[in-house]
């Protein structure tokens, strides 16, 4: 444990991983700043951060674990208090008896640790953690339900007196409680703090003691509240009202929208329920109709797939697929090609589920399966009318793929997604619903899978110092010897994740007579990805992952998070 104030500087010297003269430099810049004397060390490339924490552990005996590593009680944060957590870069990870386990970003000295220790009531063990962990784990655990105005102050309405509970009766009381004034500035500032964050999900999600709010930001949900049990039934009853769903229909699923207007443009939510034991769950999917025209060459999409795919859309038939799992951008790339390709003097139309963005001079269809409106049928009609490019949402079932492949080899250029691992398991996933392969084979231009990559924050970039081997060794022989890798050290910019924005990352493979040959003769999917990307045919999504983590456009954690190895 460390014993009063802690000596960095004479820790730092001990070690010889720094000289006094680079010290003496990282002092005079801190001065300068007003920065922590770590923080200077390591934007200043003095030391990584990695090495820093070796240092610090190895001379003071403190070891160092990952809070990931940890599956944290939400009731430990009850501890200590979110100002003082914040204020020391620490988090409580685990109590057994009388210890505490707690991650630290700097070491405290005795008499920090005396006050936490009579504050919390037990003694204190501490860890070494990476700062930006740190901070992020805390906007997970620590709620800020004091910012939601009135929510303390709410009560309950007044149950009408009668005899016997009626149906009527419970909707008026629903009524009464959302329109409660707590409750209505407490969602309108769920919401309006969602869009002000980038997010493109809220989930409501009730538990045994609380109503836990998390938004969806570049892919990852985030904590962000913790409300109150009393004023579950108000808020949920306040979504549904907005939502023109039956508020009192609590065992069944329900889907609705609605729309405000904020910031001079107009913003869609699509809304579902779902019944759990501790009450309905919400999820509410933010469409910003003013970012959804997106432009093809604003993707981010690399030089290779991006010209297969100008290529393949220029033509006048055939199907072009993107594939890739849910959430991984596909119905973006779609609009964006839809984009591009829609002038006064095509016919396009688009069978989707639901219809997300209303395009000017486009028919959109939204299937309705209640009424047998469903992808087959739409499209059925669709041919009888002409078009020159369909959309079909996704090819979900045999009848679709059926009708959609026969319509590309007979004129129209067909666009629509799969949910497959990579490009060449498409083939496998059309022959598996029952096609032909010679249908496949011939109806097939393109195939491009698809993720999305988390994009380094711009504010608090910096340089990686070391490299792990086995990405050099992914990277292969032609590669440089010494690429350089960065990521995000973590700022208010980017909410200390040292991420903002994400960016496609994109494997794309023209159907050429090679493969389509390869693909009747029944040759194993397996071989034929195995020759395409031995003859250069095909770059995968790794590859193209780490050609934009070696640009210094992502990280090589978010490249190993979105793709497996090829």
């Amino acid at each position: 444990m460390p014993k009063g104030k802690i000596n960095l500087n004479k820790i730092l010297l001990d070690s010889k991983e720094i000289t006094s003269e680079e010290l003496d430099r990282a002092l005079e810049i801190q001065k300068k700043t007003g920065k922590r004397l770590q923080e200077v060390l390591i934007s200043e490339g003095f030391l990584s951060e990695d090495d820093l924490i070796s240092i610090i552990s190895y001379y003071l005996g403190i070891p160092f674990l990952d809070p990931a590593k940890f599956e944290i009680d939400p009731e430990i944060k009850k501890l200590i208090p979110e100002d003082l957590v914040r204020k020391y870069t620490i988090l409580p990870l685990y109590k057994a008896g009388d210890i505490l386990l707690m991650a630290v970003a700097e070491p405290l000295d005795i008499f920090t640790m005396d006050n936490l220790r009579i504050s919390v009531g037990c003694e204190i063990k501490q860890v070494l953690s990476r700062e930006k962990s740190i901070l992020s784990y805390i906007d997970i655990y620590y709620s800020q339900v004091q910012s939601l105005p009135g929510i303390l102050g709410y009560q309950e309405p007044q149950e009408v007196l009668k005899p016997k509970r009626t149906e009527d009766t419970e909707s008026m009381d629903l009524i009464l409680e959302s329109q409660q004034e707590p409750v209505v500035q407490a969602v309108n500032l769920i919401i309006n703090e969602a869009i002000a964050k980038r997010a493109s999900d809220i989930h409501l999600e009730p538990t045994e003691e609380d109503l836990t709010i998390r938004y969806r930001i570049d892919g990852i949900l985030r904590r962000v509240y913790s409300l109150p049990k009393k004023i579950q039934r108000g808020i949920i009853a306040r979504i549904k009202i907005l939502s023109n769903l039956d508020i009192t229909k609590f065992y069944l699923p329900q889907d609705g929208r609605f729309f405000i207007a904020t910031q001079g443009k107009q913003i869609d939510f699509r809304v579902s329920s779902l019944p759990t034991i501790f009450g309905e769950k919400f999820v509410l999917r933010i469409l910003d109709k003013a970012g959804s025209i997106t432009r093809l060459d604003d993707l981010g999409v690399s030089e290779q797939p991006l010209a297969l795919l100008n290529e393949a859309i220029a033509k006048e038939h055939g199907m072009i697929l993107i594939t890739g799992p849910t959430g991984s951008g596909k119905s973006t790339t779609l609009n964006a090609i839809l984009n591009r390709l829609n002038i006064i003097q095509r016919h396009i139309v688009t069978i989707e589920d639901p219809v997300e963005y209303q395009v000017e001079g486009i028919g959109q269809t939204q299937v309705k399966p209640e009424i047998e409106l469903t992808f087959a049928t739409a499209l059925r009609g669709i041919l009888r009318q002409s078009p020159d490019i369909i959309m079909i949402g996704e090819i979900r079932d045999t009848e679709t793929a059926d009708i959609a492949i026969k319509a590309s080899l007979i004129g129209q250029l067909i666009f629509s997604t799969l949910h497959t691992n990579d490009s060449v398991s498409a083939f496998a996933r059309l022959i598996d619903m029952g096609v032909e392969r010679y249908l496949v084979a011939y109806s097939l231009i393109l195939i491009c899978a698809q993720r999305l990559c988390r994009r380094i924050c711009p504010h608090c970039k910096e340089p990686l110092q070391s490299v792990p081997e086995y990405v050099l060794q992914d990277l292969g022989q032609g590669a440089n010897k010494n690429p350089k890798f960065y990521h995000g050290r973590g700022c208010s910019e980017c909410y200390n994740t040292g991420y903002k924005g994400r960016i496609a990352i994109m494997e794309a493979l023209k159907v050429d007579d090679y493969i389509k040959g390869m693909v009747i003769k029944g040759v194993s999917f397996e071989q034929i990805k195995e020759l395409v990307i031995k003859e250069k045919r095909l770059i995968t999504l790794r590859d193209d992952g780490l050609h934009k983590a070696v640009t210094g456009v992502t990280t090589i954690e978010e490249v190993y998070r979105v793709t497996a190895k090829d």
